[in-house]
């Protein structure tokens, strides 16, 4: 594995280690190293495509347990895979630019093992789980001084994680829950 894609070694959470658990603990570290306290922030931006529930979003799990007393921190979650975290921050520096936001938590964080097969040697050795987190501020000196995201909406079917939800009401779903990736072709 090492020799091929380059995977040393890789964290499983436990099962007590959500994902707004892992950001949590991610987003307590950011703010010590930000000598900020979590009632310093105005915006919580958390990038997951495993979250623990659809809904609430795991953003506003981290500010209950961060315990932040105010309740005018915009909270949202957003999904974009691995570019998700790049994705938040993005989002996060035009509220700063803009002057809506001063101090804003950019977290991303996956458990992806809760998602794989571990009979599919083609993906579980290629995932882990983990959280990290940044304290966006407003600056003089230091800033992020630009920015280039595109998609192509035209490889979905290559990796994705089946959605167990009603298409529509009462009618059941039953599909694996579990990554599908053609390693293959993402790798090209």
């Amino acid at each position: 594995i090492k020799q091929r894609v380059g995977i040393e070694r890789r964290h499983c959470a436990s099962e007590a280690e959500t994902t707004s658990y892992m950001a949590t603990h991610a987003a307590k570290k950011a703010l010590e190293a930000a000598q900020l306290t979590a009632n310093d922030i105005d915006m919580i931006i958390v990038a997951t495509s495993t979250p623990d529930f659809i809904m609430p979003s795991t953003a506003s799990m981290v500010h209950q347990n961060l315990q932040i007393d105010n309740f005018k921190v915009r909270c949202f979650d957003i999904s974009a895979a691995c570019s998700g975290f790049v994705y938040a921050l993005d989002i996060a520096k035009q509220y700063i630019e803009t002057g809506v936001s001063k101090n804003i938590l950019v977290i991303g964080a996956e458990k992806m093992t809760r998602v794989l097969d571990w009979n599919d040697r083609s993906t579980c050795v290629l995932f882990g789980d983990g959280a990290g987190a940044v304290v966006i501020s407003t600056s003089q000196e230091k800033k992020i001084l630009s920015s280039l995201l595109f998609t192509d909406g035209s490889c979905l079917d290559m990796l994705n994680v089946p959605n167990n939800l009603p298409t529509s009401r009462g009618q059941a779903i039953n599909i694996d829950p579990y990554l599908i990736m053609e390693g293959n072709k993402v790798f090209k």
